[in-house]
């Protein structure tokens, strides 16, 4: 396999970055990659900056500025409609480079709640590709998060509640795990997977990802953070296996890796694949960035084009620093030890500070949650802040620019 490329833009021009597969050896590629990182990047003239492109083997994004996947818990049987259509495709309209659909079940018992999107039958491929090709005609990438809730699964809607549903009645099921412990107190005990749920469980992402591919995503995002299905195997606190599966990092990795390496083979080669991780568990005994730097070397090998870097979810005890851009330590260690590309997230809500990110070599990315429920358009203010002609849609700049003059 082709080692890594790093990004080789110039400011102003903002030409697109190397694809990631290219014949550079491996020692050049290393040293390259080491010297964008750790140097000191001129910040008035920055060789890469938020709003510069980047190509991921056979994919453009315009610009620097994801949308992070966010549950929105209101699907029905799983399927995609006109909420989602609307909420994805205003922030294409809004000028993100990446619009990553919410955490999307590859079976219906793998749903955080009754009301979570799904893709676990081909009923759900139109209405999703419905948003996949609006999202393009807005210029941004279609990408979609796949996704296994394990001993998280089956809860209330968080606003109403967000309890644990435990009976059929309540509109429940049956939840599985690594192993037979409990998210919290009170919570119902997973069933432990046996090998013949394992290998269903992964037909089942093989199966969801052909079906994405089919909606015409042009990124798949495998959701292994916060607390969910393959989280739970990573994590000491939530894995107590004795078999290949557990106990040591080697076998808590084992079903990721197997999972990637079977996605990889699945997504055309000239499609981004993304790994959603939690880099720490912020909890002594748990999953730490050590361990996280580790899986994603393997990951890199198994053909993953970056990590999108999370935290946190595995216990509802950990005491998380929650404040600007806490996770972006997380991206940077990741990016400048495993050598693959990052995605950093975590409070970032200014344009500055998002700038920043990228022009010092912490990430590739920046995924922006909250603060684009709060301002669709905050891409396109980001642009106008930085000096840039702001890309506003036809329809809309047609007006806007008419009356500036």
């Amino acid at each position: 396999m082709s080692q890594y490329d790093p990004d080789k833009l110039e400011h102003p021009s903002r030409r697109p970055a190397n694809d990631l597969f290219t014949n550079t050896s491996e020692s050049v590629v290393q040293d390259a990659f080491q010297s964008q990182c750790q140097c000191e990047h001129d910040r008035e003239v920055p060789e890469v900056d938020l709003l510069s492109p980047l190509t991921i083997r056979g994919v453009t994004f315009p610009n620097r500025i994801a949308m992070s996947p966010m549950c929105m818990y209101s699907a029905e049987d799983g399927f995609a409609n006109d909420f989602h259509l609307v909420h994805l495709g205003s922030r294409a309209m809004g000028g993100v480079g990446l619009v990553m659909v919410e955490a999307t079940a590859v079976t219906a018992e793998g749903r955080i709640s009754p009301a979570d999107m799904g893709i676990w039958k081909d009923e759900h491929i139109e209405p999703l590709a419905r948003i996949a090709r609006f999202v393009e005609t807005q210029g941004a990438i279609p990408g979609i998060q796949l996704a296994h809730a394990g001993r998280k699964a089956s809860c209330d809607k968080p606003w109403t509640g967000g309890r644990s549903l435990k009976t059929a009645t309540e509109g429940g099921w049956p939840v599985i795990g690594p192993s037979p412990l409990p998210f919290d107190a009170g919570d119902p005990i997973p069933a432990a997977m046996s090998e013949a749920d394992i290998g269903h469980c992964i037909d089942a992402w093989k199966a969801a990802t052909k079906r994405a591919l089919a909606a015409g995503f042009k990124l798949i995002e495998l959701h292994a953070a916060h607390g969910y299905l393959m989280h739970e195997f990573l994590s000491p606190i939530s894995n107590q296996r004795t078999d290949e599966y557990g106990g040591n990092l080697e076998n808590r990795m084992r079903l990721l890796l197997r999972l990637a390496g079977r996605l990889r083979e699945i997504i055309p080669h000239d499609l981004p694949f993304f790994v959603r991780i939690s880099a720490t568990d912020w909890t002594h005994g748990g999953w730490d960035i050590e361990q996280s730097i580790a899986l994603c070397r393997e990951l890199k090998v198994l053909g993953v084009d970056l990590i999108d870097v999370s935290s946190g979810g595995a216990t509802p005890d950990a005491k998380i620093p929650v404040s600007r851009g806490y996770q972006i330590p997380f991206a940077r260690r990741i990016r400048e030890e495993a050598k693959i590309r990052t995605g950093g997230l975590g409070m970032i809500t200014d344009p500055q500070y998002a700038d920043e990110i990228i022009t010092s070599g912490q990430a590739d990315l920046v995924f922006i949650g909250r603060e684009l429920l709060r301002e669709p358009y905050w891409a396109i203010k980001a642009q106008h802040s930085m000096g840039e002609e702001p890309a506003w849609p036809t329809q809309y700049g047609y007006a806007v620019k008419r009356r500036a003059k």
